[in-house]
């Protein structure tokens, strides 16, 4: 296919797009470029302040833009329940739902309710998150679920015997790939069961290939100031693949988009390499009921199209 660009985003008038960590990097170029097409952009962050300070930059940009921020601490499922509940009052749908935040490779930390901090930050929170909002969606003609995951997902394993780090020495790379892979196959998951209940709503993956971030800021000097600017692209290009997933008529349900350069770290969008794993759909189940125990929500995605989400 041609190299995709922004200048293929159509219109996006009418619509609401909900942006995790779109204060900085790729999210913040999702907010950017889906607001200079017309798009209703709430800008989910973990520190007000933060965002404030990108929304005001934003505006410089897109002057006309439409935009909010709302708090959101992924990694405390209370905070993302009441994020869930707050936009629930604010509006009454959602059209695209970019999963976007997350945290790299920290010291051993843990969430708020116990679970290693990659892990519960960017698969259970959201996870919840999206099992929260899906109401608002599940009605919405072409709306869309894309969750990014990372290269660093294509040769991990999901270790379901300690998903946490509590049983062995913690290896944050380790840990990183199992949740961007989580995330990945989430989203297959997802798409799945959006097919058996004939929703409305599609599930998109992306990857942004190679992208020196603030993302990166706890890899070391080396990999972020000398390797990462060789192997990537300005977060203006990385954020392509997002974009596409978010937009696109190309991104149908189950796909997976990424740079199309060597080993997909960089260059214009095209389908991803997906890894076996990843489609597995033994490990499919197994990951979506772990999501659903450890996170308290639950998608009722029954045929009749009528979908509620509870507390189990």
């Amino acid at each position: 296919m041609k190299n995709w660009t922004e200048n293929q985003i159509p219109d996006q008038s009418g619509r609401i797009a909900l942006i995790t960590g779109a204060n900085s990097g790729i999210g913040f170029e999702s907010a950017r470029a889906l607001a200079q097409k017309g798009a209703t952009v709430i800008m989910a962050c973990r520190s007000i302040d933060r965002g404030n300070e990108a929304m005001k930059k934003l505006l410089q940009l897109v002057p006309k833009a439409d935009l909010s921020v709302m708090e959101l601490d992924l990694s405390d499922l209370d905070s993302v329940r009441k994020f869930a509940a707050s936009f629930q009052q604010a509006y009454d749908k959602l059209d695209i739902l970019i999963n976007n935040a997350g945290v790299m490779i920290p010291p051993y930390t843990q969430t708020k309710q116990g679970y290693e901090l990659q892990f519960g930050t960017n698969y259970l929170g959201h996870f919840a998150l999206t099992g929260l909002l899906f109401p608002l969606m599940k009605d919405v003609e072409s709306s869309r679920i894309v969750t990014v995951s990372s290269l660093a997902g294509n040769n991990a394993k999901i270790d379901f015997n300690d998903l946490h780090s509590k049983s062995k020495p913690y290896k944050k790379w380790e840990a990183y790939g199992q949740s961007k892979l989580a995330e990945l196959i989430f989203s297959f998951e997802l798409a799945k069961r959006l097919v058996d209940a004939n929703a409305r709503t599609i599930a998109v993956a992306a990857h942004p290939g190679g992208s020196n971030t603030n993302l990166q800021r706890t890899t070391g000097f080396f990999l972020k100031h000398v390797l990462f600017p060789l192997l990537s692209h300005a977060p203006d290009k990385a954020v392509l693949p997002s974009l596409l997933a978010a937009v696109d008529p190309m991104a149908t349900n189950g796909t997976y988009w990424g740079p199309s350069g060597f080993n997909e770290l960089k260059g214009a969008p095209h389908a991803a390499k997906v890894p076996a794993v990843a489609k597995d759909p033994m490990t499919g189940m197994r990951l979506w009921k772990v999501g659903e125990e450890l996170t308290g929500v639950r998608f009722d995605l029954r045929p009749d199209n009528h979908a509620v989400v509870g507390r189990i």
